[in-house]
């Protein structure tokens, strides 16, 4: 069966994958023009896979019958991260129900309270930031994003315990991003050298942190107790069609999924965002003269867009195991391999984006593309249910960042891309120096310099 698959790298699967580790980008760049637009590659614990990366093979895949391919088979590796009961890691009914009971938080009234709280948190973090020394936009998007996720999924607020699970949880996504630390194989052979013990001691911490929360808010809960405003609030009260409530388990893997998934991701796209600015001066002096305007409009939304057009966070939106004879593309394939959509390609296809490498936030504001066409958040049933917080959190932060300071950033040539697990970073963090603005002055043209 595998030797009916699309063509691909014919390298060892040791090497492929060091290839895909060191060269994220890279790596599916010669790919792509070598074998075309779709291509086969073998990496490490994983089965053959073909990525797609055509609008309508990518349409086929995110609508395919859940019973044919199942994206959270394929993304067990993930597991120690987020729990097995994660909405990620489901598929067919179990995947449903989650989501059933998980979207009434990012929709309605209940998003729009949450959109709302998360002005205010990004605000006052902004205002918190260093002045007049560097500083790692990175770092400082992990510690506001963070913030971001546990007032929106938790109802934190600062205080005492607001920074226990600070502390945890950088201690848990640092051990648990690198790859030793998710492999199977890894913590069985390397022994010493495996990072697992020390992620399983950092992963019980948080887990007795979050246990406990989630104790203390179904005890306070009453007929007469007013409805809560966040995302543990909700799920402690939704039930499913047959009217049982959420096991404590279930709770604990959702919320960790959620501040996993709507931490580090939105903070290394903010990261893209600011080093896209600093390499595009041309964007970024049109972003600072509306803003400084007060006419801004959808400028900051476009910014973001092809932001995470040329650099996605995740190049490949999650694998799927293809279970039953499936035919996407005009090709038909059989169980034992698996598929997923390349956003990295899919975005640079001059098809669709005329000029593909160029950074050129006007696009959004022209036309919007396809369904199909911009993926940073995959597609489908499967598309992430926080995709809008996490585009308004992004869009603040620019907005509170180019109002409040001038900005100079320390390099304006591109950042390597590197992987940090499932993730693709940009090297060193992007090194910024902020200043106050002086009031009632306009900000110059030359407000971004190179330091």
């Amino acid at each position: 069966m595998t030797d009916q698959l699309p063509p691909g790298p014919r390298a060892p699967r040791v090497a492929q994958t060091a290839d895909w580790y060191a060269f994220p980008y890279a790596f599916f760049e010669r790919c792509r023009r070598r074998y075309g637009a779709t291509f086969t590659t073998r990496l490490l614990s994983m089965p053959p896979t073909v990525m797609l990366t055509r609008p309508d093979d990518v349409r086929q895949m995110y609508t395919a019958p859940p019973e044919d391919l199942h994206p959270g088979e394929g993304m067990r590796l993930i597991e120690p991260l987020v729990g097995a009961n994660s909405l990620i890691l489901l598929d067919e009914a179990p995947h449903l129900r989650q989501r059933k009971l998980l979207l009434p938080a990012f929709h309605g009234e209940r998003l729009r309270g949450i959109l709302a709280a998360l002005d205010d948190v990004v605000e006052s973090g902004v205002a918190a930031w260093p002045r007049d020394r560097p500083i790692s936009i990175h770092e400082r998007a992990r510690h506001l994003t963070l913030d971001v996720i546990l007032r929106a999924a938790m109802g934190l607020r600062p205080g005492p315990r607001l920074d226990a699970f600070r502390h945890a949880i950088a201690r848990f996504l640092e051990l648990g991003m690198r790859p030793t630390a998710s492999l199977p194989a890894t913590r069985r052979n390397l022994g010493p050298l495996s990072a697992w013990p020390r992620f399983a001691e950092a992963r019980a911490e948080l887990d007795a942190l979050i246990f406990g929360f989630i104790e203390e808010r179904a005890a306070g809960m009453g007929a007469d107790s007013a409805p809560a405003d966040d995302v543990l609030g909700l799920l402690l009260t939704a039930r499913d069609e047959e009217g049982a409530p959420m096991s404590r388990q279930e709770l604990r893997d959702e919320l960790l999924t959620l501040l996993v998934a709507g931490h580090e991701t939105t903070a290394t796209a903010l990261a893209w965002t600011f080093e896209r600015l600093a390499v595009n001066g041309d964007a970024r002096a049109v972003l600072v003269s509306r803003l400084d305007r007060g006419e801004a409009g959808e400028y900051p939304s476009a910014v973001v867009h092809e932001s995470m057009r040329q650099r996605p966070v995740i190049a490949v939106t999650g694998l799927r195991l293809v279970k039953q004879p499936v035919e996407i593309g005009g090709r038909g394939y059989e169980p034992g391999c698996g598929m997923t959509a390349n956003a990295y390609l899919l975005h640079h296809d001059e098809a669709i984006y005329p000029e593909p490498y160029a950074f050129r936030p006007e696009r959004f504001l022209e036309r919007r593309p396809g369904t199909y066409a911009w993926i940073p958040f995959g597609g489908g049933i499967r598309r992430c249910i926080g995709a809008a917080l996490a585009l308004a959190e992004m869009e603040a932060v620019l907005r509170h960042v180019f109002t409040r300071f001038e900005v100079r950033f320390a390099r304006t040539r591109p950042h390597r891309p590197v992987r940090r697990n499932i993730t693709v970073s940009p090297r060193g963090g992007v090194q910024i120096t902020l200043t106050a603005r002086r009031r009632g002055g306009r900000r110059r043209t030359a407000m971004i310099e190179n330091a």
